[in-house]
């Protein structure tokens, strides 16, 4: 993600991220009701282990943490039970800006006494840095995982890939075993994710997740693949101005993958450590300020907003991809060319983003 908080940097890109979290709270609701019913001594024991995996930075990151504490604090009222203490384990990758996570914190810390008095939580906020794919924390030490819109992202661009030519990630053109690269990395990823949290989470404990997914079995289908395809032919039209090289192209693929439902179901049910409790699938615009969601076409003034929109969004998460490996020198004339082509789609066709939202519990 882009750090800091300029006009291009994730904190100030995050409307979707804010809808996509907003829009799972009923989810995460239902989960923490469903842990009181099961065990209150050893769910809402003293303190109460909380972990948001891929947190990145900026008011969404703390705004998890404090929807999750109010649900808990609620269910205790309602149960007749003392609210325990709260501790926040809040995870990105090393180079996250976890800065800027600190210098909100103060705020957080007061609004929270403001509203719930002084005598609740108290609440403790740390940062553990480091892969969600590797440990990250203690045996049995979690009661809660969160994690929003950090699943879809691999560990690595899959092997094999040399063939994948003139695209960055799945298309139409691309070949067989680039479909099958991308779903074994996936397939991987994910079954690790799983064991690492098995072995994290306390007996009953609870993960909710929401990443990108796809509807149909098809991983070539448009709404999965359609985004980062005129992404690739942003950079086609700086390749014809020579701006770009074809085998820097060539050789650039994502590290991202968005699963249909029934593969999520697969690996949940081969691993083995957790019951799937539910899952649901929503949509959202890409343009996350365009709240219409009627079919109806856009005037083509409206469609220039919403690929502005849109491209903006993108920007602040694959900048720094983009830029280790095609150099700072093209993004600006790149993103100028992705928002022309966002601008067209959009004016023909009103396209979402397909998610998945799952509730597991350990076994």
């Amino acid at each position: 993600m882009n750090i800091g908080n300029g006009e291009f940097s994730y904190a100030q890109n995050s409307m979707l991220q804010e809808i996509v979290i907003r829009k799972v709270v009923p989810i995460v609701k239902h989960t923490i009701k469903s842990m009181a019913n099961l065990d209150h001594d050893t769910i809402f024991g003293k303190c109460f282990n909380i972990a948001d995996l891929g947190c990145s930075s900026g008011t969404n990151t703390l705004l998890v943490a404090r929807i999750i504490m109010d649900i808990v604090h609620d269910v205790c009222k309602q149960n007749n039970l003392e609210a325990p203490q709260f501790q926040v384990c809040l995870n990105d990758l090393y180079n996250n800006d976890f800065d800027a996570i600190f210098k909100l914190l103060p705020d957080f810390y007061a609004k929270l006494r403001k509203d719930k008095g002084e005598n609740f939580g108290p609440c403790f906020v740390s940062a553990v840095p480091g892969s969600f794919y590797g440990r990250l924390f203690l045996d049995q030490s979690l009661h809660l995982v969160h994690s929003s819109y950090s699943l879809h992202w691999l560990s690595q661009v899959p092997e094999g890939l040399d063939n994948n030519k003139a695209n960055i990630y799945i298309a139409r053109t691309s070949p067989q075993n680039v479909l099958e690269a991308y779903q074994k990395q996936f397939y991987s990823d994910f079954t690790k994710f799983l064991k690492l949290r098995s072995k994290e989470l306390v007996f009953g404990g609870r993960m909710v997740l929401v990443f990108h997914g796809r509807s149909i079995v098809d991983p070539t289908s448009g709404e999965s693949c359609s985004l980062y395809g005129l992404l690739a032919q942003s950079l086609i039209d700086l390749l014809k101005e020579g701006l770009v090289r074809e085998s820097d192209i060539d050789s650039f693929n994502l590290p991202y993958y968005s699963p249909c439902e029934d593969e999520v179901r697969n690996a949940i049910r081969i691993e083995g450590s957790f019951l799937l409790d539910t899952m649901n699938v929503f949509q959202v615009n890409w343009d996350p300020y365009d709240a219409d969601y009627t079919d109806s076409n856009d005037l083509k003034e409206d469609s220039h907003i919403h690929g502005k929109n849109t491209a903006r969004v993108l920007r602040a998460v694959t900048e720094p991809l983009l830029t280790s490996h095609f150099g700072n020198s093209i993004i600006d004339p790149l993103f100028n060319k992705y928002e022309k082509h966002l601008t067209e789609h959009l004016a023909k066709k009103k396209t979402r983003h397909f998610n998945v939202q799952i509730s597991l519990t350990k076994k």
